[in-house]
């Protein structure tokens, strides 16, 4: 038999030898665990290979426990034997990015990045980790698995005695429990406050072709929440990683919020070359499907700076039929009598620099879109509002996307409804402006459930209010004129819709408008704040908050600062810092706020006064009211 010998002779060799030893234990030891820091420093990710082969993570935040030990697993079909991590590529990544438009314009993009590559029998996925300053995020990728996941089994093992607000569709009230009291499967993003007094938000960004993700506990455990998808998913050449999952954290629920461009990060970047016909502005709905109401509402947009008028469903017929064509503009008698030029109103609209959005129900999308959509784009249409689409399963979350590339294709802008909720998309196509999957003044909530939607679902992105003013319901049911106001600051939305049940004069008058008001707009004089108002910001501060009981909310565009205020289930008094302001510039406030002792029809009080960055706005809110602030620099 033959042998062969490695001679070291000297010091040097010596060397040689101990570093060739070490490979060689190195290599002999099966690497159990991945560590992953945020570039501060403050998140912590670690992945670890228990002694039964399975994979485990945890999350910390400035050293306190966010994530358990939890498992690891995408849903494949395999038993899972001898996996190993075969090697780790990592990447560090410091760059910022301007978005189209958005809370600020720009958003830096900072990061430390993991991929874990798998080998052994049953290692079906590798992980690909980021450690974000705002958040951590992982997904699995599929390198060479093709077939069909039925269900994933992600955990979320949070503290014990964990409070989350939650909701099981996206439209639904959003109630506060204990976690351990999740009975069904719950929306995200999913807010948790932590038996440490920590707050944390966990949810999924960047899903394009995958099924949607929720949670539901873990039979059997009062503080582990698993993944939940809508349907089964195939894994193709196409589809070969799942969106990503997060989890931020934070000592406040406006820190969270502030944070929330986390999921455009999570998106890949901008594909629409030219960008220029995305315009971003306030719109007012013509409920009443009329040439007369068509024109009233394009010149009080015109006296009102807003960019766009809104007809919604009934214009082409009966939206749930699915015989209805929208290549055609036929009234649904059930709606209006007509008659409705069309085509005549956008003109006039574009006389005046007008844009028009007209709403077009899934059925005749889904039958039509590739005829609808170049056919709107020729008559002049501006974008499109996609109602009632499918949302979750995979085929459909395809879909939807697809439709929003369609949409681009033809130069249309598009908002969602009515129960998909943003994942970040808009950073890739733009011209998704904004989306419903809220619980909007449709559904008539008190500035108490406004709250609620604010430090949950805002997290995730742009949210479609669809803002009324002088319908009944403001003051009857929701909360108060000013409330009204401050919301169009606090939920952010590109496209705002502000007079979403509001008629202005010269329309219909002698029919109720879908759930508005027989009476016409007034003109009041707070309806300054309104025509002054931009929809999207070049910085945004979330000064403070809490579900439920109060939020304050800072938006800047180019010297103008826009605030608005909200209280809850109890009054307030309200001590706003106005240190956000330029430390060597004077500015002009101008307060709107609530006063039921006021002359004014809607109760708004209206004071000015000068400020500077040193001054507090101090203000004695009751509950369910509002303030609004209109700070411009002298």
């Amino acid at each position: 038999m033959n042998k062969t010998y490695l001679s070291f002779k000297g010091r040097n060799s010596l060397i040689l030898l101990i570093l060739l030893a070490m490979v060689v234990s190195s290599c002999a030891e099966k690497k159990k665990s991945v560590e992953v820091n945020s570039p501060n420093g403050n998140y912590n990710v670690s992945l670890k290979i228990d002694e039964n082969q399975k994979l485990f993570y945890s999350v910390n935040y400035k050293g306190e426990q966010v994530i358990a030990p939890s498992a690891l697993d995408a849903g494949i079909p395999s038993e899972v034997q001898d996996v190993e991590i075969d090697y780790v590529n990592t990447t560090s990544v410091d760059t910022s990015w301007a978005p189209v438009y958005g809370e600020r314009n720009l958003y830096p993009d900072k990061y430390k990045e993991s991929l874990v590559v798998l080998k052994g029998d049953g290692a079906n996925f590798n992980l690909r980790i980021r450690a974000y300053d705002e958040g951590i995020a992982f997904r699995y990728e599929f390198p060479k698995y093709r077939g069909t996941i039925e269900q994933e089994n992600t955990e979320f093992t949070l503290p014990e005695g964990a409070t989350v607000w939650a909701s099981k569709v996206a439209q639904a009230k959003i109630k506060k429990l204990k976690i351990s009291e999740i009975d069904t499967i719950v929306e995200r993003p999913l807010l948790v406050e932590l038996k440490n007094s920590l707050f944390a938000a966990i949810g999924e960004a960047g899903s394009v072709d995958y099924s949607r993700m929720k949670f539901i506990l873990k039979p059997g455990h009062s503080s582990t929440l698993v993944s939940k998808l809508d349907s089964l998913v195939d894994i193709s050449d196409t589809v070969t990683k799942t969106p990503w999952k997060f989890v931020m954290a934070g000592e406040r629920p406006s820190q969270l919020l502030e944070n929330n461009y986390l999921l455009l990060n999570l998106n890949e970047p901008n594909k629409i070359e030219d960008t220029s016909w995305i315009k971003p502005g306030k719109i007012i709905r013509e409920s009443t499907l009329t040439t007369k109401g068509g024109i009233a509402c394009v010149n009080f947009a015109e006296k009102h700076n807003l960019e766009y008028i809104e007809f919604d469903a009934g214009w082409y017929g009966n939206e749930y039929d699915v015989a209805s064509d929208a290549t055609t503009v036929t009234v649904d008698p059930r709606r209006s009598k007509g008659p409705l030029d069309l085509k005549g109103i956008v003109e006039y609209a574009k006389s005046k620099d007008i844009g028009v959005i007209l709403y077009v129900n899934r059925r005749s999308l889904e039958k039509q879109i590739d005829d609808v959509l170049p056919l709107l784009s020729s008559w002049g249409i501006s974008g499109v509002k996609y109602g009632f689409v499918n949302v979750g399963s995979q085929k459909w979350t395809s879909w939807l996307h697809d439709a929003v590339r369609k949409a681009a294709d033809n130069k249309l802008m598009v908002d969602v409804h009515d129960e998909y909720r943003p994942m970040g998309y808009s950073r890739t196509y733009p011209n998704l402006m904004t989306q419903e999957g809220i619980r909007g003044d449709e559904e008539s909530p008190k500035n108490s459930m406004v709250l609620n939607t604010l430090f949950t679902r805002m997290i995730a992105g742009a949210g479609d209010q669809t803002n009324c003013y002088f319908a009944p319901r403001v003051t009857e049911k929701m909360g108060s004129h000013v409330s009204q106001l401050a919301k169009s600051v606090c939920i952010y939305s590109p496209w705002q819709f502000l007079y979403w049940y509001d008629r202005p004069e010269g329309s219909v008058a002698d029919e109720e408008g879908a759930g508005g008001t027989k009476e016409f707009i007034k003109e009041v004089p707070e309806l300054a704040f309104y025509d002054a108002l931009p929809t999207v910001w070049d910085d945004t501060k979330i000064i403070d908050g809490y579900p439920g009981e109060y939020g304050i909310v800072a938006r800047r565009s180019g010297n103008d600062w826009f605030v608005g205020a909200l209280t809850g289930v109890k009054g307030r008094q309200m001590n706003i810092s106005l240190n956000f302001l330029d430390k060597n510039k004077d500015y002009e406030v101008t307060i709107y706020s609530d006063d039921k002792n006021s002359t004014s029809v809607t109760k708004v009080n209206i004071e000015t006064r000068k400020v500077n960055s040193s001054d507090v706005i101090k203000h004695q809110m009751l509950k369910q009211n509002g303030l609004a602030l209109h700070i411009r620099a002298l």
